[in-house]
């Protein structure tokens, strides 16, 4: 089970992944040699990796949207084989409930994202789809961002 000193530092890696391991040593008062070995041994697996958050809008692809579809079985595998490789594609989750992927796309036009659509419905067997138009994001990758708020993660723990 993860600790929440193990947490304290991931949280500190989510405010800023640049910041120097001395300055978070400083923060949360654990030296730094005890920090890295914390993240070779625990906190390693649980980074992903390291990547940068991307403002869409400024690079020209203001047209964002979670697209839920439910797929005939026959051509389930097909589709999510397709849609992995998709350059349009930023996050796809297997769901559950009726559906069975979630899918969020990046696209410069609404145009180009409904001829993309309808292509799709072309290609494959889609029983269905459910498509939101994200209008603007108002929280994003926030869990575990705010080293503040980690002690509230162990509340049975005395602060």
């Amino acid at each position: 089970m993860i600790k929440k000193k193990d947490l304290m530092l991931l949280a500190h890696l989510r405010e800023n992944s640049r910041a120097h391991l001395k300055d978070i040593a400083r923060k949360t008062k654990i030296p730094v040699s005890t920090l890295h070995d914390q993240i070779k041994a625990k906190a390693g697996d649980a980074i992903l990796r390291n990547s940068c958050l991307l403002n869409f809008d400024a690079l020209g692809f203001s047209v964002k949207a979670h697209v839920m579809f439910k797929i005939n079985k026959s051509d389930k595998e097909n589709v999510r084989k397709f849609l992995l490789k998709s350059l349009h594609v930023n996050n796809m989750y297997k769901i559950n409930n009726g559906y069975d992927f979630i899918v969020e796309f990046v696209f410069k036009t609404v145009s180009d994202m409904e001829m993309y659509l309808e292509q799709i419905d072309t290609k494959f067997s889609i029983k269905s789809k459910n498509v939101h138009y994200i209008i603007e994001d108002m929280k994003r990758e926030a869990f575990l961002s705010d080293s503040r708020l980690v002690p509230a993660l162990f509340p049975s723990e005395s602060q």
